[in-house]
């Protein structure tokens, strides 16, 4: 939460001054308020967004900044914008409005805005997104409702939220798990990393099987990606006429493990029976050579 500058004040004076404030506005019966500016709102006249895109809240966590509040009082305004007198909507601070209401404040600190529908829904998504707390499938349907509702571009959206268009295409990748799997990662029983391994498999059925095994055995990223690299790795084609394919040793795997990681696990390999063959790395720029490159000296220190 930033901090708001005191200007030469302590935070006692700036909460008696709130306290003040909130006490005046209590005993109002109706209340002034600065259209595109900071006031004080009645919290019985803000209604909740019907666009955000957050609909899950850690009630012990609402429940530690209710306590604050009760001691502090609010230090950051929400954001709501005009809808007729007596009468607002939240764009974005839904967390600080939940508990407020907990804490028993009437009256909040608001920065009050004039906004049509679609300005509202662009903002509160846009301010959702860059929250922290949101879950990877809750960031991915506010990237699809920017998309769709906002008729934003990926390029577009990516820039009007300071993320470059990678991280907006692997968010929006989530959604095509299926339900099963984006239901494990929104309550964090999986993590992003993953999902995205099990992205690389088309395979649904095979999703689900190591979806199961990922919760079953408590398999980490590492051991997911490189399951999901053996089942993609290609039939040595390399042999000896009359020569059987044969399986790749376990050595390989280990190898793949350990290099892998510094090439996003773009390694092939070719092998025959009697072990002679090809060991083929990929690599998509020369910073991922360079970082391989300092693991190495850091191995020989």
């Amino acid at each position: 939460m930033p901090k708001q500058p005191a200007l030469g004040r302590g935070l006692g004076a700036l909460i008696s001054e709130a306290d003040e404030q909130a006490a005046r506005s209590s005993r109002a019966s109706s209340v002034s308020y600065d259209i595109e500016g900071l006031s004080t709102v009645a919290l019985a006249e803000i209604e909740t967004n019907p666009y955000q895109p957050r609909d899950n809240f850690d009630q012990e966590k609402l429940e530690d900044l209710a306590r604050s509040i009760r001691t502090h009082g609010l230090i950051q305004p929400i954001t709501v914008r005009y809808v007729a007198p007596g009468r607002f909507q939240l764009i974005s601070g839904e967390r600080r409005f939940r508990a407020a209401q907990i804490s028993g404040l009437t009256h909040l600190p608001a920065y009050i805005r004039q906004a049509d529908d679609q300005n509202m829904l662009e903002m509160a998504l846009v301010e959702n997104i860059q929250r922290e707390g949101l879950n990877a499938i809750e960031v991915s349907l506010g990237f699809q409702r920017l998309i769709e509702e906002c008729n934003l571009t990926q390029e577009a959206m990516a820039e009007r939220i300071g993320k470059n268009r990678t991280t907006v295409t692997n968010y929006l990748r989530l959604l095509k798990l299926p339900p099963e799997i984006q239901l494990a990662l929104r309550n964090d029983l999986i993590t992003m990393g993953h999902a995205r391994a099990l992205l690389s498999i088309d395979n649904k059925e095979r999703q689900l099987v190591l979806t199961e095994q990922i919760l079953r055995d408590g398999l980490s990223v590492r051991q997911i990606e490189t399951m999901v690299q053996r089942e993609k790795m290609p039939k040595p084609s390399s042999r000896t006429v009359g020569e059987p394919l044969a399986e790749l040793p376990e050595t390989y795997f280990q190898l793949i493990d350990k290099i892998g990681q510094y090439f996003n696990n773009k390694i092939s390999i070719k092998r025959t029976p009697r072990g002679a063959g090809t060991i083929t790395i990929h690599v998509s720029n020369d910073r991922q050579v360079e970082h391989f490159l300092r693991a190495l000296e850091f191995l020989k220190k």
